[in-house]
């Protein structure tokens, strides 16, 4: 049985035609557009939208419902938009070389390797996904870094994300192998019309032998959900706690 992702097809093609019209334009913001930044912009918009798996040759039959979804292709050309610009700005040091090259290294030290983050949010009223949320992951009060650019922090929900975002934390030097630590993280959320939020949660983590370089997707926490209210329903709740 092969099972493939049909978004990858879509996200592909679309991120490498964004590429070429930008180019042609003489975009000055475009600064590269070689192989190693369109799959790194790849990656990225692959990590921010649902996936659509079909087995080979049995859902082919559903390609034309996605490809003709045009709301779905604005969605998508928007994130890789996005993607284009940041990974411009801050591409990989040697991102011209091999692919091999560029990856995150793997070494042989003691690390917390994180799992990836994810979550929803939603609005406190229709319990509607939230596009256009600002989210922010702190630790210790800084912002986290992430495992590499495809992963960007602060990071942005849009509306083929249905209110989700993801993040892989990039790994921690620790002591040795085994330790035991507890992580508090902090997330700081912003949208435009609602009351800026904060929320916690924290993990604990027992130290490997060496950094993990390759995504496993079995090894992932999912957040609880977000619930933001807008500000003027806030405003008005405080006004009557006052009366």
């Amino acid at each position: 049985m092969n099972v493939h992702n049909m978004m990858e097809d879509l996200v592909t093609a679309e991120v490498n035609a964004l590429y070429d019209q930008v180019k042609k334009a003489n975009s000055p913001w475009l600064t590269c557009d070689c192989k190693n930044c369109r799959l790194d912009t790849i990656s990225y918009v692959l990590n921010r939208i649902p996936p659509k798996y079909v087995v080979s040759g049995r859902g082919v039959t559903h390609s034309n419902e996605i490809f003709s979804n045009h709301q779905l292709i604005a969605d998508i050309s928007a994130v890789a938009m996005d993607g284009i610009r940041i990974i411009s700005s801050t591409k990989r040091p040697f991102h011209t070389l091999p692919r091999e090259e560029c990856e995150l290294q793997k070494e042989e030290n003691p690390s917390f390797n994180f799992p990836t983050f994810s979550g929803t949010i939603y609005d406190g009223s229709t319990f509607e996904p939230i596009s256009g949320a600002k989210v922010l992951l702190k630790l210790n009060g800084k912002p986290v870094d992430m495992v590499d650019m495809t992963w960007t922090n602060p990071t942005q929900t849009f509306q083929s994300t249905k209110g989700s975002f993801t993040f892989w934390a990039k790994p921690i030097p620790a002591e040795k192998i085994g330790e035991s630590r507890r992580f508090e993280f902090e997330l700081e959320i912003e949208v435009e019309g609602y009351e800026k939020s904060y929320h916690y949660f924290e993990i604990p983590i027992i130290s490997d032998g060496s950094t993990k370089t390759e995504l496993n997707t079995a090894c992932s926490i999912k957040i609880r959900d977000v619930v933001l209210f807008k500000r003027e329903i806030f405003e008005e709740d405080s006004q009557n706690e006052e009366k």
